[in-house]
């Protein structure tokens, strides 16, 4: 690959280096989200800021930890995930918002995903469609025992992924709706909680990588529970799956040093 940074060891779109960023990396969607996870670490700074990648580099329970925006969608999650990886992260929380599909899921609620539909085209440059986009275990475990300590209502489950906003909200309008609205159906009858757009990108490319990633998620809405008639609530407050995300990284930490210890 040609090196457009000219041995500077700058990473071309995200603008950070070695020694920028830490070990654990918490991912957001919104720029605008960065500097606010930011104020959950201790001495944050500002380490880069370019087109959509925001990155902010503190500290939590002694360790570096930095914030990093990836944009809306897969491809340039992609791009994040494998930049601040070649900067030394190796532990991503993608932390963001959804729409519920499962009815149980209802606005306000976190659901922490353990696997993603690949209803997206990122993921297909790097893995067979075949291949699953699993998240990893540990990275759900330190999740779900955050969302406990915090006594969140959580979900924990498939979510679907995808690259149009407006392919999910208004599919009738596309000239493939039949294919959407089949498949939407199929989403449904498996049992898969909720739709967002990062995570099938961000868990294939960690498995090639060899990195840890999971998803934590604020749920705005759902629309299947709207279209029944049932309460809905709609909510964008997302601090609730910031405080999940924070203390999973936090649990994480922790794990991490108990097995170096051992």
């Amino acid at each position: 690959m040609s090196d457009y940074m000219e041995g500077t060891g700058i990473q071309y779109h995200l603008r950070i280096k070695r020694g920028d960023v830490g070990r654990y990396v918490i991912l957001p969607g919104d720029p605008k989200r960065v500097p606010l996870i930011a104020t959950y670490l201790d001495d944050p700074v500002k380490v880069a800021d370019s087109r959509e990648f925001c990155t902010y580099t503190g500290y939590l329970a002694g360790e570096m930890v930095s914030v990093t925006s990836t944009g809306i969608g897969g491809p340039s999650a992609a791009i994040a995930m494998e930049e601040l990886y070649k900067c030394g992260a190796d532990t991503f929380v993608r932390m963001g918002t959804c729409g519920g599909i499962a009815l149980p899921v209802i606005g306000g609620d976190v659901v922490i995903a353990t696997g993603a539909v690949r209803m997206e085209g990122t993921s297909r440059e790097y893995a067979p469609i075949e291949f699953p986009a699993v998240a990893d275990y540990t990275v759900v475990n330190a999740l779900v025992k955050a969302s406990e300590e915090l006594s969140m209502r959580y979900h924990v489950g498939v979510v679907q992924c995808k690259d149009s906003f407006y392919g999910q909200h208004d599919p009738e309008r596309m000239p493939v709706s039949g294919e959407l609205l089949s498949k939407w159906e199929a989403w449904k009858k498996l049992g898969v909680l909720a739709s967002e757009m990062e995570s099938a990108a961000l868990f294939t490319v960690a498995s090639f990588l060899g990195a840890r990633a999971g998803s934590v998620f604020f749920v705005v809405g759902n629309q299947e529970r709207e279209a029944r008639g049932l309460d809905n609530p709609k909510l964008h407050d997302t601090d609730n799956a910031i405080r999940v995300a924070v203390e999973g990284v936090r649990n994480l930490i922790v794990l991490d040093k108990i097995k170096n210890d051992a």
